[in-house]
């Protein structure tokens, strides 16, 4: 739908400062959890931002994500044409624990040059940055659209920009995600697997061990198969660009059994895999079962093995492409890694140049006073302006 409170560009007010931008976006609560007490609609999000931009030309789209009630992409569009640039966030953030809090997480609150408050950092004061860097382009034609993109459910599922990825749009030839790297350009991420494994074989007492299957001794073995898997995974994996420069396996936790004097009839295992770019998901997925299935078949097992979540793929643009250059020459750095997982494989997928820039520290985001630093603010403006000057205009 496009702006569902009728407005059309142009009409009402522009966008207030930078600091009335924030300091309303913080108010509105927009966690998003795989938790229902917790997990909040997006859509008053969505709404603010629409209402600021419409002024300026731009024109927006609110777009449900399917089958997710309450959860809403905007895509706002200043001009037209076939390239053009994608500014792109999530409009989420994580819960809190508002006891750890020194102030109130849904006041923007100033000290020590910072401005806390939840999803300062990560990531609803990107937005409101961005939005000000429009504010010079919108008074200008552009050769190229500026597009204003705002995701949902980033923090739990990323249903929001898989939704867009399978829809196949917007469509642009440039997107900056503007996650928190202190404005240093990321080209590249690990992705994200986290895997359930079940095996189940039948109880009985634990004298006679002919009366059952274990499923626990089946795990043990299962487990030796996967770290087995990790340790050639780790062998012919490597990437220099991260501090940790293989794919990681975690077995995280295991239950199974519920007595010392009972043969165990049922064990499940949950790990996390983070493979590297380069690592297809679905063919380590493969691998896994292919290694698994011997071990279920031999003891007489079930075997049901699945994710948790959909996961995050890994992510990789280019050195020698032109957003990566461009952004290496504006910022005065080289494009590097980190290991925090975002939105730019499905923004890849949609045919787009990604990117990973932002302000603020990775390590304040997800934590107790979250903040921003108002020396973020300027330099954040002017290079988002930079950017639309180079694409846009």
């Amino acid at each position: 739908m496009t702006d569902p409170q009728g407005k059309a560009a142009g009409v009402g007010q522009g966008p207030p400062d930078v600091r009335s931008m924030l300091e309303q976006l913080v108010a509105i609560p927009s966690i998003s959890s795989a938790s229902a007490e917790w997990d909040h609609s997006n859509e008053a999000v969505v709404n603010r931002l629409a209402e600021w931009l419409a002024p300026l030309g731009f024109r927006n789209e609110i777009l449900p994500v399917p089958d997710m009630p309450g959860k809403f992409n905007l895509v706002a569009t200043l001009g037209s044409g076939p390239g053009g640039l994608v500014l792109s966030g999530h409009t989420d953030t994580v819960p809190y624990d508002d006891k750890r809090w020194q102030s109130d997480p849904f006041t923007l609150t100033e000290r020590d040059d910072r401005l806390y408050g939840l999803g300062t950092c990560d990531m609803k004061g990107f937005f409101a940055l961005a939005i000000e860097a429009a504010r010079q382009a919108a008074q200008q034609p552009l050769k190229q659209p500026l597009i204003i993109l705002a995701t949902a459910d980033e923090e739990s599922s990323m249903n929001g920009a898989r939704a867009l990825a399978e829809a196949g749009y917007p469509k642009a030839r440039y997107a900056v995600i503007g996650e928190p790297t202190t404005l240093r350009p990321i080209r590249m991420h690990k992705g994200i697997m986290m895997e359930r494994l079940v095996f189940e074989g039948r109880s009985g007492h634990s004298s006679d061990p002919s009366l059952g299957r274990n499923a626990l001794e089946g795990m043990n073995e299962a487990m030796n198969e996967l770290l087995a898997l990790r340790a050639g995974w780790q062998e012919k994996h490597r990437n220099p660009h991260f501090r940790v420069q293989h794919p990681t396996m975690n077995l995280g936790c295991i239950h199974g059994g519920d007595n010392p004097n009972r043969i165990c009839a049922r064990c499940e295992l949950h790990f996390d895999l983070r493979p590297l770019p380069g690592m297809d998901m679905a063919e380590l997925r493969q691998a896994i079962l292919d290694r698994l299935q011997p071990v279920a078949s031999r003891r007489e097992l079930s075997l049901s093995f699945e994710p948790l979540f959909d996961g995050v793929p890994p992510f990789e643009t280019p050195a020698e492409a032109e957003l990566v250059r461009v952004c290496e020459k504006l910022t005065g750095h080289q494009a590097d890694a980190v290991a925090f997982a975002t939105e730019a494989p499905w923004l890849q997928k949609l045919g787009l140049e990604t990117l990973v820039m932002g302000p603020g520290s990775i390590d304040q985001a997800h934590q107790p006073d979250e903040f921003l630093a108002l020396s973020q603010l300027d330099p954040t403006i002017t290079l988002l302006k930079q950017l639309i000057r180079h694409f846009c205009l």
